[in-house]
């Protein structure tokens, strides 16, 4: 049996992981704002911090997503 994959784009492997990067980080995001319903006062700073830290993550991986999208679609 002969199995053969084609790439419609030079980063598409880039792609995957940044995509499978950003469902983790927003998984990660999901259970900080649900831990928000029961932390103490004390712990809530510390969520607060790690909120701020995944949503620059997010942001990052997604600045690179439209960077790989840009290098194969460039705009006229």
């Amino acid at each position: 049996m002969t199995v053969c994959a084609v790439a419609f784009h030079e980063n598409t492997f880039a792609v995957f992981e940044l995509r499978e990067e950003l469902q983790i980080l927003y998984m990660n995001m999901w259970e900080l704002l649900h831990q928000l319903e029961y932390v103490t006062a004390d712990q809530r700073t510390v969520v607060y911090s790690d909120i701020q830290h995944i949503q620059s993550e997010i942001e990052r991986v997604i600045d690179e997503l439209v960077q790989h999208d840009q290098s194969q679609h460039p705009l006229p």
